[in-house]
């Protein structure tokens, strides 16, 4: 499998010379040439067959230039050596949990995997893994990289703006982990990050590469738990819809992935809090990014989603085509404590608050379309880690599971630095 940027500028690339660089030298994002369609009868048996086999076979295409399928079904299951679960919430919404891994969020399954593999990539060695986060991202690349020889990390996160349990997740490891502090907004992060990948210069000195969800390698893994929903379900012999809550808009690129290797999925729906470039640009063809605004369900607060561009490209950039398979639709810091609120009266289930994103996402798209399939919205990370946002909600105390408690009382080892793109890049150009 090759990867081309894109800008269709750089093309062939394999996978190694793609997950190192993370974007491409002018700051477009790498997409396979093609996405490898399975068909029908590898489709069919997915129920049949362990799980780890069924995602080491859809991943191995992408990576078969460089491992065998057995290679990857031994990393895969190293990584991802924790489980997904299915919880019905009712008759006809279903969310899948993604946060049974050791930073209790979505964002282990890409991170894990991603790297295992760079381990196993000699020209590795010595690289500077640069990550913006508004939360989740910042924790699972830390946890996932920590202590891998020949492998730094710099995390950029915004100031008082992620939640109190996700800063002591990625704060207080040291070693190769190094946090940013940023007097600014997670747009503001990504777009140091970003400026970094575009400069030449910075480039020749020094070997960096991303760990956020523009790196092909991060993304590639989180279409797994999509082939998962399909393993679980697909017996019911209904639509089986997909509602991802988005910022970033990586997950649920990974999602059409899975799609066209053959999963015959219905509806995509991408939720959102205010930040709602996305859901204005499917009602009106306009696609405009803006700043920022600070939400309840923090991770989704992006203005200018890296990963877009890689979903029209699917639709080959053609407005009318996805609007008819991309559905999208955003929901205020109000609504999202009512939905937590209402659905643990109701069904007994706490969701975070980009799970309630999703929830009240899955539940508009069913009334709007009059659907009598099952909508799956993804439960992106455990309710813990934004306790004081679901207390609120419920007026009481939910408890804290030990992979955050344990975490509480370390002490958080960060560097302050504006969002300046000369101080951002003095310092990586200084660490060694």
């Amino acid at each position: 499998m090759k990867y081309n940027s894109l800008s269709g500028e750089y093309k062939e690339i394999d996978l190694q010379t793609a997950a190192l660089q993370g974007s491409a030298p002018d700051g477009s994002l790498y997409m396979p040439v093609s996405i490898p369609y399975m068909g029908k009868d590898w489709v069919d048996t997915l129920a049949t067959k362990p799980f780890y086999q069924v995602a080491a076979e859809a991943l191995h295409p992408y990576l078969s230039e460089f491992f065998s399928l057995q290679e990857v079904t031994d990393i895969y299951k190293e990584a991802i050596h924790f489980p997904f679960e299915l919880k019905e919430i009712t008759d006809q919404i279903y969310t899948l949990e993604l946060f049974h891994g050791p930073t209790l969020a979505f964002k282990d399954v890409g991170a894990r995997f991603m790297s295992r593999v760079l381990q196993r990539f000699p020209a590795a060695k010595n690289t500077t893994i640069l990550a913006a986060t508004s939360g989740d991202t910042g924790s699972a690349v830390a946890h996932g990289f920590y202590k891998v020889q020949g492998i730094d990390v710099v995390l950029l996160y915004p100031k008082g703006k992620v939640s109190y349990s996700q800063e002591k997740q990625f704060t207080t490891l040291g070693e190769n982990i190094t946090a940013l502090e940023i007097e600014g907004t997670f747009d503001d992060c990504q777009a140091l990050v970003k400026q970094a990948f575009r400069d030449r210069e910075l480039r020749e000195q020094v070997h960096i590469s991303s760990a956020n969800s523009i790196n092909i390698l991060r993304l590639l893994p989180q279409m797994t738990y999509y082939l998962y929903v399909y393993h679980q379900l697909a017996a019911k012999g209904i639509p089986l819809h997909i509602c991802v809550p988005s910022g970033n808009f990586g997950n649920i690129t990974s999602a059409h992935i899975a799609q066209q290797m053959g999963i015959p999925f219905g509806d995509f729906i991408a939720a959102t809090n205010a930040n709602d470039v996305v859901p204005q640009y499917v009602k009106t063809g306009e696609y405009k990014t803006k700043p920022s605004v600070s939400t309840l369900s923090n991770a989704m607060d992006v203005g200018a989603p890296n990963n877009f561009p890689r979903i029209q490209s699917l639709y080959n950039n053609d407005w009318h085509a996805l609007k008819k398979k991309l559905y999208s639709y955003d929901f205020s810091d109000q609504q999202t404590l009512d939905c937590i609120a209402k659905v643990y009266q109701d069904s007994g289930y706490i969701l975070d608050p980009h799970g309630a994103v999703g929830y009240l996402a899955a539940e508009k798209h069913l009334k709007e379309v009059n659907d009598q399939g099952i909508v799956v919205f993804m439960e992106t990370a455990h309710p813990a880690k934004f306790k004081e946002t679901v207390d609120k909600a419920l007026d009481t105390s939910i408890d804290v599971p030990p992979a955050l408690a344990n975490c509480m009382d370390k002490e958080k080892i960060t560097q302050a630095m504006l969002p300046d793109y000369t101080t951002f890049s003095a310092f990586l150009k200084n660490r060694k």
